[in-house]
């Protein structure tokens, strides 16, 4: 052995058990069943129900300026609007389930502090505008509501935004997503690559891995 591999520490001296990392938790993992399971949460799917129905409403809202009839579509938009704040609702007790298992403080967690924010603006809108439009709402629906619903509806896409940044971005409640061990944790997943060390070959060095 030459002397430059003397003076080379071991890299693979072995580790004893209280060096050993401790496991993360799984991001995927709800905090409670309620939430759907890990792969599955229950938000995504729920969030669908009242983001139909308020389209939909904007659509009937619209159209009501347009046909000769416009009442149906007036009275079937104010029920689509009460059936989107319901749905609204359970899509945020699901919500705040997920939150729960973001880590408090990191990028993530803000993300989703303003999803839910922006959602909660536009449910109230859409509350105030079921509200206002009565029991027998006006034909066609007056500019005033038609534009509550439409401003309503434009908070709700930028809380759509932030929420597929929260899975597609941050991976929040995203399984088998390689190196997150946190979902509070934007870095780069860890790559082990080959230690390098060299021996002297003659006059040089020549620099091998541990592989070889």
């Amino acid at each position: 052995m030459s002397k430059a591999d003397a003076r080379e520490p071991l890299a693979d001296a072995p580790r004893s058990p209280a060096d050993a990392p401790t496991p993360s938790p799984d991001p995927a993992a709800p905090i409670t069943p309620l939430a759907g399971p890990t792969g599955h949460p229950a938000h995504p799917a729920v969030v669908a129900l009242p983001i139909g129905a308020w389209v939909a409403s904007a659509v009937f809202d619209v159209a009501s300026h347009v046909v000769a009839e416009p009442a149906f579509l007036a009275y079937a938009s104010r029920w689509l609007i009460g059936l989107g704040v319901l749905g609204a609702l359970a899509a945020a007790m699901f919500g705040l389930m997920d939150l729960l298992t973001i880590t408090p403080g990191t990028r993530p967690f803000r993300v989703a502090l303003w999803h839910l924010s922006l959602a909660l603006v536009a449910t109230a809108g859409y509350a105030v505008g079921f509200a206002l439009r009565g029991s027998d709402p006006a034909a066609p629906v007056p500019a005033p509501l038609l534009a509550l619903s439409l401003g309503a509806l434009a908070v709700l896409a930028g809380a759509g935004y932030l929420g597929g940044a929260l899975v597609f971005t941050h991976g929040v409640r995203v399984a088998g997503r390689p190196g997150a061990a946190d979902p509070g944790s934007t870095a780069e997943p860890d790559v082990e690559r080959p230690s390098r060390r060299s021996t002297a070959t003659g006059g040089g060095h020549r620099a091998i891995t541990d592989k070889e």
